[in-house]
């Protein structure tokens, strides 16, 4: 019993309500939506690569994609061709583009030869290129690369690991890094020659 002056006692309501929980939950998960979608996207194209997923993956419209630039993360592997070991890390001082292809894909085979041509008009340039063939077989990218005359290095990333560090989410994509090793620029899709030659002038330039 209590007295007049006394208020009654009653426990403090928690501070994590049930619907407060489903509302941080939602929050999450909205914001890891994008994350979880590349993680999907890729995750399919690794299970898709043995029997070539065809244009699901593929860009076949032209353009670009804003980058923050930053310091490109590491990549590495041995030539298709040569066997010869590639690393990042042994070019920095070039201008560098980084191409995500595969055999599989119609966009990548529509500018190859041009990717090959502009390769070879850089040549006494601080230029590199490197192809990265992901989600693809050894065979179907050694066969792309002879057909198409391709002289500069491309490794294989079978499992998509290198193309996750990178944020890729389909095929062609292209990422140019400049004489310190930061993206600066990306572009989605086929690019032509004249465009290409574009913009390594550009970063040259500027280096």
């Amino acid at each position: 019993m209590t007295s007049p002056d006394e208020t009654p006692q009653t426990d403090a309501p928690p501070s994590d309500t049930p619907a407060s929980g489903r509302r941080r939950l939602l929050f999450f998960l909205l914001s890891m939506t994008p994350v979880l979608a590349v993680v999907a996207l890729l995750f399919w194209g690794q299970l898709r690569s043995d029997d070539n997923p065809g244009g699901v993956l593929v860009h076949e419209e032209s353009s670009e994609s804003q980058v923050l630039v930053r310091l490109a993360p590491w990549f590495g592997g041995y030539d298709l061709i040569s066997r010869e070991r590639v690393d990042l890390d042994d070019l920095h001082g070039r201008v560098v583009m980084v191409d995500f292809w595969s055999s599989w894909c119609a966009a990548c085979r529509i500018e190859a030869a041009d990717l090959a041509q502009v390769y070879r008009e850089y040549d006494n340039a601080d230029v590199e290129f490197v192809g990265i063939a992901v989600w693809d077989r050894p065979a179907d990218a050694e066969e792309h690369i002879e057909r198409y005359d391709v002289t500069y290095l491309n490794i294989l990333d079978p499992r998509g690991t290198m193309a996750v560090s990178y944020g890729v989410r389909g095929v062609p994509e292209k990422f140019f890094l400049d004489a310190e090793g930061r993206i600066v620029r990306k572009l989605i899709g086929p690019v032509s020659a004249e465009d290409l030659r574009g913009i390594l002038d550009g970063l040259l330039t500027a280096s």
